[in-house]
Parts: structure tokens; sequence; C-alpha cells
């Protein structure tokens, strides 16, 4: 027996897919090539090594990411876009940049909101100390 699932529009397929606290920033971390899990765990700091694993199995399942287990001693893997999740990718930046205009939006309401980084691009760079 299949689970099938029915969905009534294709953003609510985005919306499924995405559906996650922290996958919308370990696919535009992503968008920097290949990373390691230390270097996402790293990047991501309020993320536990657990919740880190099944999101990613989750991306991998779905098509977006691609795992590369390199077999060898110490062990060595690694995580990449795949084109799908490149394009899915180029759609969280333009996400990314709407909630930007309504943050500085409601912040001109005197609204109290904070965005931590208007760097929506995922591409920050790190000292290679820290990665």
């Amino acid at each position: 027996m299949t689970n099938k699932k029915n969905y009534r529009i294709g953003v609510d397929v985005t919306l499924d897919v995405i559906d996650g606290k922290w996958k919308s920033s370990i696919l535009c971390f992503l968008g920097q090539g290949p990373q390691r899990f230390g270097q996402m765990l790293r990047y991501i700091t309020e993320i536990s090594p657990k919740v880190l694993t099944q999101q990613l199995r989750e991306l991998e399942n779905d098509g977006l990411i691609l795992r590369t287990d390199y077999e060898q001693n110490p062990p060595k893997v690694d995580y990449r876009l795949t084109k799908s999740g490149k394009s899915l990718r180029k759609l969280l930046i333009e996400m990314s940049l709407w909630g930007e205009n309504q943050v500085n939006e409601w912040q001109k309401q005197g609204k109290s909101v904070t965005l931590q980084t208007y760097d929506h691009s995922g591409f920050v760079k790190f000292p290679s100390s820290i990665i």
C-alpha cells in the first residue's frame, strides 16, 4: 500500500517540502557548495545533531540534496544541492527578500521586530577557522 499525497495547489507542495525549522537555512548554506555535517552544525548553531540529521535525510528523500559518502577512514561525507535543490534555493532567496522588506515595513510602523541578517543569499563567508 502506497502513501499517496494529494495536494490542492503547487504552493502546498513547496511548503510541504520546506516544512521544517532548519530546511531553508540548510538549503541556503549548501548554496556555497558541498558542506560537511560539522560545517553545518557550526553555521546553524541552534540546531542539534539529531535534528540536523533528520532534516538532511528528509531533504535527501525529497531529492533536494545529495549525500556523498567517500567510504574512507576517517569517514568523510558531504552534502550538496541537486538541480531541484538549486531551483528551490532560488525561490527561497525571493522569499527572503520579501521577508526583509516586510521586516523593514514593520519597523517603520514601530513594531518591535528584528532580523539577524540581511544576507539572504546564504553565501555568508566565514573565516576558514570556522568552517
